[in-house]
């Protein structure tokens, strides 16, 4: 993953917001070291060359709580000279907040304070970790 995307490329999801490539490619990097039985499906991947759009499905254990959590999610894409200049995915932060977190995500899923919660969560976690590799 590090090296589709491009020097200036940016990422963004419910839990990670406006990454940098830098910060996208540490990203990468740390959920899959930490995601101990990831597995990924995809697929109705397109692209037109300069934009591309791809749905996928991540199968995990949530870290944080052991619950295990299939989240579906819908990326679309910005290509430059073939690599990631943009990337979003879209995915229910309900449906996921509902497995990763248990009964707390059930009941404060949709709220913007369990979304600001985990947004603050990720980031530091992002910043732990690219602190621990420099």
């Amino acid at each position: 993953m590090q090296a589709c995307y491009a020097d200036n490329a940016t990422f963004s999801d419910a839990a990670f917001r406006d990454l940098n490539a830098e910060q996208v490619r540490s990203m990468w990097e740390m959920l899959i070291k930490s995601g101990k039985d990831l597995r990924v499906e995809y697929n109705h991947v397109q692209t037109d060359g300069e934009t591309g759009t791809a749905e996928w499905v991540a199968h995990y254990t949530f870290s944080a709580t052991g619950k295990k959590v299939v989240n579906r999610i819908k990326a679309s894409f910005i290509f430059e000279n073939g690599k990631i200049v943009q990337h979003e995915d879209h995915f229910s932060f309900y449906k996921w907040s509902s497995q990763a977190l248990g009964l707390p995500g059930i009941l404060l899923g949709w709220t913007n304070f369990l979304k600001n919660k985990v947004r603050k969560r990720a980031a530091e976690n992002l910043r732990l970790y690219m602190a621990a590799r420099n």
